[in-house]
């Protein structure tokens, strides 16, 4: 049983704000936690998912039926079903404020995430907080029997992590795509081919954390460079692709201004990819950038308020990831998929450049060890940690 870090997050906003969205892809775990929710609180809350169409008719006259569930929590699962709920909420939360009833009244849950931004940031401001809920992360195995080679290769949904073989699981994952294709991409947006979409997806796995070259892709898809734009704002709005921002600093150099574009669970991109074993990924051309992948989600993860960018010029000089946290303290993150990592010369160009305060190199190992100048190899875990630390707002 995986211990997710959302549960807490979610029932420390519901302490303070009267709606708390949770947001991430499907089959990343929402229902689930909202019912793990249910259970700690005995009874005290209610949940609709708005697809049933028996929940859709308990609220046929949701101002009334929000009104017998006051001093419950409502949970209310794919919201997006029902974007007028949104209005009303705000009519019922300011109603119970005047009564002294001022947090924990609904969670709202969503699968994409500028969607409900958009619906809710007018009819809401100031009474709803968003929490992001990503597929299972390095910093959740702990406890398990789970490694995080398998973690890498079978990516962190939870379906596809604990499916009985790696064969199960690539089909799982396939299914998923296909899904999201067929029936999923149409909620969300205007008339997308699925086809074209698909192949989108899967040229992005190919060029994992490289720099996106939107007439590249154009050329290759035979659309417009507006196309892609608007494809890859939809993969990101449902936060299965994810545009890692350029670090401008305050350099006087030549940067790279183009965002790394990733798939942001490795185990889709490997299913994108038709990577089926370890075996198989450690022998693939992707395996040093998929790597890269799963590190930097679980970094920005556990930073949570830092800003992630990445640092690269013409010359050379690169940092993968660098995390700027609240009080604007940054730190630079090298990653290598070597047992014996060593630094890039442009490592030590792109700090002095950035004015990193510390900086750690993420390998495949457990060990922590130094290297030059201050810089330490570690493996996830404990770069996990690490970044929690430097990070924290104390």
């Amino acid at each position: 049983m995986f211990t997710r870090h959302s549960f807490d997050d979610v029932t420390r906003a519901l302490a303070e704000f009267p709606v708390v969205g949770l947001i991430g892809p499907r089959q990343v775990g929402k229902t689930t936690l909202a019912i793990q929710i249910q259970a700690a609180r005995d009874g005290e809350v209610r949940y609709l998912d708005l697809e049933s169409a028996a929940d859709r008719a308990r609220i046929s006259d949701p101002e009334a039926y929000f009104a017998r569930q006051e001093g419950r929590l409502v949970v209310l699962d794919e919201i997006h079903r029902a974007p007028e709920l949104f209005a009303l909420l705000r009519g019922v939360v300011d109603k119970r404020r005047r009564r002294g009833h001022r947090v924990g009244q609904f969670l709202v849950l969503g699968s994409a995430s500028l969607e409900l931004l958009r619906q809710s940031s007018e009819s809401l401001a100031g009474r709803i907080v968003f929490i992001e809920m990503t597929p299972i992360l390095a910093a959740e195995l702990a406890g398990t029997s789970t490694t995080i080679d398998q973690l890498w290769l079978r990516g962190g949904f939870p379906d596809s992590l604990l499916a009985r073989s790696d064969a199960a699981s690539l089909r799982w994952r396939r299914a998923f795509v296909r899904t999201y294709l067929e029936r999923d991409i149409a909620q969300f947006g205007p008339r997308i081919p699925a086809e074209t979409l698909g192949r989108l997806w899967t040229m992005l796995a190919h060029l994992q954390g490289q720099q996106l070259n939107a007439a590249r892709l154009a050329g290759a898809l035979g659309v417009s460079g507006q196309t892609i734009t608007r494809y890859l704002d939809l993969l990101v709005d449902l936060l299965l692709v994810r545009r890692l921002p350029p670090c401008t600093g305050t350099s006087s150099k030549r940067l790279v201004r183009a965002p790394k574009i990733f798939v942001r669970d490795s185990g889709i991109a490997h299913a994108l990819l038709g990577v089926t074993t370890l075996d198989d990924l450690l022998g693939h051309p992707v395996v040093g950038a998929s790597w890269e992948g799963m590190v930097i989600e679980s970094l920005i993860a556990a930073a949570r308020e830092a800003k992630p960018s990445y640092y690269r010029t013409a010359a050379g000089a690169e940092i993968d990831l660098i995390l700027e946290g609240p009080t604007g303290k940054r730190v630079a993150i090298e990653i290598k998929r070597s047992t014996a990592p060593v630094p890039a010369r442009g490592l030590w160009q792109g700090l002095e450049d950035i004015n990193a305060q510390h900086a750690i190199v993420v390998y495949p190992g457990s060990e922590t060890f130094p290297l030059a100048n201050g810089v330490d190899a570690m493996g996830l875990t404990q770069a996990i940690d690490w970044v929690r630390a430097q990070l924290s707002r104390k």
